[in-house]
């Protein structure tokens, strides 16, 4: 289970350092959709041995929110407003990639260290979660377009998402069930946003709401 485990916990780690270094809104939307289609397998991996149609449904459901529902709504409001690269992010990419590059070795090096379960000590599954978190936090920092940003959100997400599997065992699945919900609950939320600033600036770019006044 392992090998599996680590293989598309890494492809997800991976799926990182490609989204902090494009430019191309597409590109970075479907780096999303991927790392949300490794993620949402993942409950099937870690129960393998207790499959249910629970948790079939839930596995079908998560994989077809993260990986085709949300890039989608996401495309479409890229298309809408008429943009495909981010110009002139807040951090660069070059930067972006070293600290995305050097958070992922830090949350490998500092996993020796934590308190963890036996089963959790020997995968990428906590290293992973952080480094997961990390990238979302440099995009939503270090971009101006708000997809980018929205991405950002996403990948913050999924590692909030990957920490709660460590559970999994213990918790409800319908808890997992929740936190999906929460992200299409909230990319609503923001896709309005967007569209708000879309029709007020004619630009999703973030900096204008600077232009905002009485």
């Amino acid at each position: 289970m392992n090998d599996t485990l680590n293989l598309l916990i890494g492809l997800a780690m991976g799926l990182n350092l490609l989204a902090l270094g494009t430019s191309r809104l597409p590109v970075l939307i479907r780096a999303v959709a991927m790392q949300g289609v490794l993620l949402g397998l993942l409950p099937l991996v870690l129960e393998a041995h207790g499959l249910d149609w629970r948790l079939v449904l839930i596995t079908l459901a998560t994989v077809a929110g993260k990986g085709v529902l949300i890039p989608f709504m996401l495309i479409r409001a890229m298309r809408t407003a008429n943009i495909a690269r981010e110009l002139e992010p807040f951090i660069g990419y070059i930067p972006s990639l070293l600290l995305g590059a050097a958070g992922t070795i830090a949350a490998v090096a500092l996993t020796r260290y934590l308190p963890l379960l036996p089963e959790h000590a020997g995968n990428l599954h906590v290293p992973g979660a952080m480094a997961l978190i990390l990238t979302g936090f440099i995009l939503l920092i270090g971009r101006t377009k708000a997809i980018s940003q929205v991405c950002g959100y996403l990948i913050l997400e999924n590692g909030i998402y990957l920490a709660g599997l460590l559970l999994i065992s213990s918790t409800p699945i319908l808890v997992e069930f929740g936190i999906l919900l929460d992200v299409t609950v909230g990319i609503f939320v923001i896709g309005i946003i967007v569209d708000r600033i879309q029709r007020a600036f004619d630009s999703l770019d973030t900096r204008k709401l600077t232009a905002l006044h009485e």
